[in-house]
């Protein structure tokens, strides 16, 4: 229909529409007016493209698919990195790169006193040499990395976990650096195989398809195999560059070395000088098989020739003077003072990796020495810092063993000066975050400095850079490209590696740095110094320069505090025995005047003492069920205080009254500032909060404490300044007192160390964390306690940390002497137990080395580095590997030895079979006999006439016997008959034939010859015997060809018991010395050995003997099935038995000897091999490695996991246990992994995290019992529960969903800095999740990761670092 027009101009129209014809209104829109515009044509564009012709499709067809060209993104210049030219009609021309020079001209290093200065700028040209290829090309391999390229620029830093980590200084010349290859390639059995048709090796190690070859046809051929050449399956690529110069070298060390010199008729003169024994033992296993083969070549006698070999010893020479007699290389007497050799003007041994110094010539003349040093210091140094400086400058790696505060610290700028000279860059790593923060703050303004932590990264392509241990480790294994720049790294506080945690983390980044860092070594002073370094230098086969001090900058006195007066106990370490007697009998004094006048406040008896003292220990035990086990006070057992419930039962005086007393006497005697060191983080708060009344700064001290808290915490929003802990710490030092420990929020903590460095703080309660993370000294140091909780119980501090912490007492340059106090309440320690923590020696650096999943496959992802590698150069194998050379040494002297043959008179040699049987028998008798023949039942059955088997005195045959007697008073000995063999071998043992003339014999002659008298079977006596022995015991006699003894037999010489048993006539034998009874019992005896078996069965162990112990009863019937054995050899009874047994048994101890010779020098010897076995089958189990040890993708996850523990935490991610939770409580569960505190206050959980966390656990149990599977010391339940730790899933879910702090606090009885420190760790779990899901190739889990770290990253979690950013 038409428009129809409406109001407004609002217009519509009206129409039918379907089929029934219903109105429909339809609005229209308004009416438009004419515009000029609207007649201009539309602007025609031209054709996107040209209108296709034939032509035009014929032309794009050939220039696209016919005609040759290459692909432009594969061959661009910037991918290839070459220029490709390419000759279609004939074939592709590569342009050949340049061929290596033959030499190189390098310069010549030279002492900073030797240099000539050339020029108006003074400035030092050196001198050039020129060097054969070779000889760099050695050098290059072993110092560089592994064959690999330069990663990306984002792996600069940290690495990437496909990156190869370099090759560790010190495995030059191991096995597992070589291409191990199989028998069939050297034996030619593939190549022989292959020329017969057969099948050819496609299929390499760890591949599941390998080369299609098609069908081989067989070929004609001879093939000879010589089975007497063994090819060396270890072949480095360094030694095949040294294949053709195998003969030259040896000529070259035999010259140098003047072992030998060569005459001119062919034959060899030794000279006087001893010849050195040869360390490594590849060199011990070296043999000229055709020495006729040698001669002398010509370039060996040309001089010159052999001095371009060493171009460490080309330097030019100069007239003699003083000083070049010290600086001398060639000087052997400056040697062995410089390198701490006491025998003047011998030979430095080639052993002596660890160099001690102590050289007055170096500390006399250090500025000619080192007359450019690169850093200038405002002080004169000590002794020991310019010998370190010294061998600095000389490229060498030091050791510096120094007391807290001596300077130590000093070595370390000197190492980054040269670091930023040489233009190479340095890394300083502390065990502590808190000190790598602090170092970043000192040498911020010295050097170029970057720091590196788990959640912090600034200026990471910084010269110097300080990071924590565990980062390095982490960038060793990463194979992070910065490790080439490094020149130097620093280790400070070495005695860490003690810890029985982290230890091992020193042990590994030590054996993994690579050839060209050198070490900078800081530590305290400990007893086994010089054997640590020595480990170091032999392990990184590098010299190390061990120096240092045993004096204290500021010296201490040491004090008792009891009853408020101070008695001074030791002085320059002596113990003064007047202060500790004055201190014991003000002690009884007191406590005699208490006893008497019955005062409350006095000492209790002992039984009521006792019984407080149960009551505090079960109130201490529901104490630590709310508060954890960080929060228990010292037990009741030592010395200082005992429990701070004894206010309420009066048992002590007041605290607070205490600590008012001590402070007041050190103000007095002007000792403060002061640190008093408690062992417990509620000890130092209750203690700081009952000096309620104390004020201890003026009016511009509170101000500046003031101001600086102010600027401080300003950083925070204004919730988190109202914390109760920000709130409460500053209350305290406005007042001077200051509290420090792993409780406190980080930022609390920083500003407390920096107030006490400005001095404004005058008492400081302090865990023992201060004396190693902060370097801040007092004027005082007390010690609350000389007793700690360490974990597990209480004990006594070690000597080692009391006098790290009695360190922090003296400020040098500001106090003469430092004193330090130890607290007594109720009890003076005993003198011998000062004198052991006062004075005793420090605590010995021991390995903590342990094998960990995570370092099995970082070192299995590399096949030229092995796990045996490892173990063998840690601390814990430095002994038994140093000694290997001496043992393959003794290993070959014993298989050189002839060896010897046993002739067999019966001419079947089977004396080795007999002498196993008869070792073995042996083994069994002796673990028998105690157990038997003591037993009740066999002394029963040990009654006359009861056969036995007796042992025999020659080793050969055992004998048949029967007892006549048993013991009685007048005889402590079993006597026994015993038939002995031939008459003419029993005479000629030294028993015998020494007494010959004193031993009774009796012969029984023939029935034909004898005499009335003789009586041959007569019968048993009737008549009663007397129990007299008219015998002259050992009495020998003969009858019917066969000898017999009787003698007296200890309990042990009865072999065993048999279960028959022969009618003997005690009196006859024994009073009358009848020959018809003798020889009745000996035809009887007889009689029993014709049945077949040469001895007759033994009594049965469980029903005649009544022996009840399994281990027993079995080794009672191998035993005598091994005798019936040994009676049936023919060796049994022969002649020559005793000589050919003693030869068999010297062949065998020859022969263990060299197996255990040859055990020692293997893997197997090692002490963790069992562990790595049963670490490498549980890796193979999971999935982690394959059967031929190769990382599968679940092996490169774990490699990720380094906060938690990487079994777990692998599983974990393979079994999508996040897949049904929120990133909220995601990262919740996930603080399982990185919570350390035991015992907290149960969480409150929802449904589904309360899941989550029972399937976390019971993955975990089943891990512990397939570890347990395996033979690994793991406690299923306690596996589960060590590494896994709950406390803290609520706060976490919370503090990601947005609560404030505060709130989160309330939740949980868990210290506000330990929230932070786990959440803190947690973003670092959530970077590695993020790694593995890349891995992975799980988006979802990536993204949800990234989701979790944004919401934990906010407000005083992550507050910037005070020594970072600064105030």
């Amino acid at each position: 229909m038409d428009r129809v027009p409406a109001a407004d101009g609002l217009s519509f129209r009206v129409g039918f529409t379907g089929h029934s014809g219903h109105l429909r209104i339809e609005p229209l829109p308004p009416v438009e007016r004419q515009n000029p515009l609207h007649s201009i044509p539309d602007f025609i564009l031209p054709p996107a493209f040209p209108r296709e012709t034939p032509e035009s499709v014929k032309e794009y067809v050939k220039e696209k698919y016919l005609e040759p060209r290459l692909d432009e993104h594969i061959f661009c210049p910037q991918n290839s990195g070459k220029q490709w030219e390419f000759d279609w009609f004939e074939r592709a021309k590569i342009q050949l790169e340049p061929s290596l020079p033959r030499s190189f001209v390098v310069p010549l290093w030279e002492m900073p006193s030797r240099r000539k200065r050339l020029g108006e700028m003074d400035r030092w040209e050196p001198e050039s040499v020129e060097v054969d290829i070779l000889e760099l090309t050695a050098g290059a391999d072993n110092s560089g990395s592994l064959p690999r390229i330069v990663g990306p620029a984002k792996d600069f830093v940290r690495g990437s976990i496909s990156s190869r980590p370099f090759r560790p200084g010190g495995l030059d010349d191991v096995d597992s650096l070589g291409k191990i290859l199989p028998d069939g390639c050297y034996n030619g059995e593939w190549a022989q195989e292959l020329l017969n048709g057969g099948t050819g090796q496609v299929l390499p190690p760890g591949f599941k398809e390998g080369l299609n070859l098609g069908h081989l046809k067989e070929h004609s051929c001879t093939w000879n195999v010589d089975k007497n050449t063994n090819g060396d399956k270890s072949m480095p690529a360094v030694k095949l560059n040294e294949l053709s110069l195998q003969f030259d070298d040896l000529f070259k060390r035999a010259w140098e070395e003047d072992v030998f010199e060569y005459v001119g008729d062919g034959h060899t003169r030794q000279f006087e000088t001893p010849v050195e024994s040869v360390d490594e033992p590849s060199q011990i296993a070296t043999k000229i098989k055709d020495p006729t083969e040698i001669k002398d070549p010509p370039e060996i006698k040309d001089s010159t020739k052999i001095n371009d070999l060493n171009v460490a010893d080309n330097v030019i020479k100069k007239p003699s003077s003083l000083l070049d007699e010290i600086l001398s290389s060639e000087s052997k007497e400056l040697k062995s003072r410089l390198d701490g050799d006491t025998n003047i003007g011998g030979q430095q041994s080639k052993e002596a990796w660890a160099l001690l110094g102590g050289s007055e010539e170096i500390v006399e003349r250090f500025e000619e020495l080192v007359p450019d040093m690169a850093l200038k210091f405002p002080f004169e140094l000590d002794s020991f810092q310019k010998e370190a400086i010294y061998y600095l400058e000389r490229g060498d790696s030091v050791f510096v063993a120094a007391h807290t505060s001596a300077g130590k610290t000093v070595v370390a700028e000197y190492a980054f000066a040269l670091a930023s000279k040489h233009c190479t860059r340095a890394v300083y790593t502390a065990p502590i975050k808190t000190i790598s923060n602090q170092k970043y703050r000192d040498f911020c303004g010295k050097f170029d400095v970057g720091l590196l932590t788990g959640d912090v990264s600034l200026r990471p392509d910084a010269t110097c850079l300080i990071m924590t241990t565990e980062i390095l480790r982490s960038m060793l294994y990463r194979g992070a490209d910065i490790i080439r720049d490094i020149e130097w790294v620093i280790f400070d506080e070495v005695h860490y590696v003690n810890d029985i945690e982290r230890g091992v983390v020193w042990e590994e980044v030590i054996i993994m740095l690579p050839r060209n860092i050198n070490f900078v070594l800081l530590s305290a002073t400990v007893p086994n110094t010089f054997e640590f370094a020595d480990w170091i230098g032999r392990t990184k086969q590098k010299q190390i320069r061990v120096t240092g001090t045993i004096k204290r900058p500021v010296p201490l006195e040491h004090c008792l505090f009891y009853s408020g007066e101070f008695y001074k106990i030791c002085e320059n370490e002596k113990i003064i025995p007047q202060g500790l007697k004055a201190a014991k009998d003000v002690y009884k004094k007191k406590n005699s005047a208490a006893i008497t006048s019955g005062a409350g406040s006095g000492p209790l008896p002992a039984n009521e003492r006792a019984r407080n003292q149960k009551r505090e220990s079960s109130f201490n035990a529901k104490q630590a069920k709310h508060s954890g086990s960080q929060n228990l006070v010292n037990s009741g057992a030592g010395w200082g205080y005992q429990n701070n419930a004894s206010n309420s039962w009066g048992l002590r005086r007041s605290e607070a009254s205490i600590w008012l007393s001590l402070i007041n006497q050190l103000a007095k005697k002007f000792l403060l500032p002061v640190v008093i060191f408690c062992f417990s983080k509620n000890r130092c708060d209750k203690s700081a909060d009952n000096l309620t009344g104390t004020d201890l700064t003026t009016s511009s001290e509170k101000s500046e404490i003031r101001i600086f808290c102010d600027k401080a915490f300003s950083r925070l929003k204004g919730s988190d300044r109202n914390l109760p802990q920000v709130v409460r710490v500053q209350g305290l030092l406005r007042r001077g007192i200051g509290v420090h420990h792993a409780g406190l929020l980080p930022i609390v903590k920083e500003v407390v160390e920096m107030l006490f460095c400005r001095g404004v703080i005058k008492v400081l309660f302090s865990t023992e964390t201060f004396a190693m993370g902060v370097n801040a000294p007092a004027r005082t140091v007390v010690f609350d306690s000389l007793r700690k909780f360490d974990g597990r119980e209480f004990r006594q501090l070690l000597p080692g940390e009391y006098t790290q912490m009695a360190g922090r007492a003296g400020r040098r340059g500001l106090d003469k002497i430092g004193t330090v106090v130890v607290m007594c309440r109720d009890d003076i320690p005993e003198e011998k137990d000062l004198k052991h923590v006062l004075v005793g020696s420090a605590t010995r650096l021991e390995s903590q080395f342990r094998l960990t999943y995570i370092m099995i496959l970082h070192l299995l992802r590399v096949e030229e580095l092995k796990v045996e590698d490892m173990l063998k150069r840690s601390f814990a194998e430095f002994h038994t590997q140093k000694n290997l050379p001496e043992k393959q040494q003794l290993l070959m002297r014993k298989l050189a030895q002839p060896t010897k043959i046993i002739e067999c008179i019966k001419g079947e040699p089977g004396i080795e079979d007999y002498y196993e049987l008869y070792s073995e028998a042996e083994r069994y008798g002796n673990h028998i006999a105690e157990a038997v023949m003591q037993s009740p039942a066999s002394q029963q059955h040990l009654t006359p006439g009861r056969v036995v088997l007796v042992k025999s005195q020659l080793a050969q045959d055992h004998l048949l016997g029967v007892v006549i007697k048993a013991p009685s008073a007048n005889y402590k000995q079993y006597i026994v008959l015993v038939l002995t063999p031939e008459l003419p071998l029993g005479f000629q043992t030294p028993s015998s034939s020494g007494a010959k003339e004193q031993v009774d014999f009796q012969i029984l002659v023939p029935k034909s010859k004898r005499g009335l008298g003789d009586d041959y079977y007569s019968s048993a006596s009737s008549r009663k015997g007397s129990g007299v022995v008219n015998l002259k015991l050992p009495h020998h006699g003969l009858t019917a060809g066969v000898n017999y003894e009787v003698r007296g037999v200890e309990n042990n010489e009865i072999l065993s018991i048999c279960s028959r048993k022969i009618i003997i006539d005690q009196v006859g034998l024994l009073e009358d010395v009848s020959v018809g009874a003798y020889s009745k019992a000996v035809q009887q005896l007889l009689t029993l050995k014709s049945d077949g078996n040469k001895y007759p069965p033994a009594l049965d162990p469980v029903k005649d003997l009544k022996l009840k112990d399994l281990d027993i009863v079995e080794a009672y019937y191998k035993w005598n099935i091994l005798l019936q054995k040994m009676a049936q050899s023919k060796c049994h009874g022969c002649v020559k038995l005793d000589e050919n047994i003693k030869m068999a048994r010297e062949m065998k101890r020859h022969k263990e000897e060299v197996n255990a010779l040859k055990f020692q020098m293997s893997d197997e010897a090692l002490q963790q091999m069992p562990d790595f076995q049963g670490r490498i089958d549980v890796l193979k189990e999971i999935g982690c490695i394959d059967a031929d040890l190769v990382v599968q993708i679940k092996g490169r996850v774990a490699c990720e996991m380094n906060s938690g523990e990487e079994l777990i935490c692998t599983e974990f991610l393979f079994e999508n246990q996040l897949d049904g939770l929120e990133p909220e409580e995601a990262v919740a569960i996930m603080s399982a992994f990185v919570f350390q505190q035991k015992n907290t206050s149960e969480p409150s959980l929802t449904l589904k995290l309360s899941e989550a966390k029972k399937r976390l656990y019971d993955m975990a149990t089943s891990l512990g019992e397939l570890q347990s599977k395996f033979k690994l010391q793991v406690d299923p339940q306690e596996y589960a529960r060590e590494n896994l730790k709950f406390g803290l899933v609520e706060v976490v879910y919370e503090w990601a969903k947005g609560t404030p702090f505060a709130d989160i606090c309330e939740l949980t009885d868990v210290p506000e800095g330990m929230i932070v420190r786990t959440i803190l760790r947690l973003d670092e779990t959530c970077r590695e999740f993020r790694n593995a899901a890349a891995i992975m190739g799980n988006s979802a889990l990536h993204k949800k990761m990234e989701t979790a770290s944004n919401a934990i990253k906010r407000d005083i979690v992550f507050a910037a670092s005070l020594y970072i950013t600064g105030l």
